[in-house]
């Protein structure tokens, strides 16, 4: 995984790259990923949680 780089513009304030990154982030998925890695899910927690999403 390559890591998410925003650089800042002249004269730009923090809180606005702040949310360009959080922006970035978002549309790769990263935090969603990061989520989901947090804790092993065994296989079948897996199945049963797609199975339940489904309907």
């Amino acid at each position: 995984m390559e890591a998410t780089e925003v650089r800042l513009k002249k004269g730009e304030p923090i809180d606005r790259a702040l949310r360009r990154l959080k922006k970035k982030l978002d549309k790769e998925g990263t935090l969603k990923e990061l989520r989901n890695r947090r804790h092993f899910e065994k296989p079948s927690e897996k199945k049963r949680r797609t199975q339940r999403r489904r309907g």
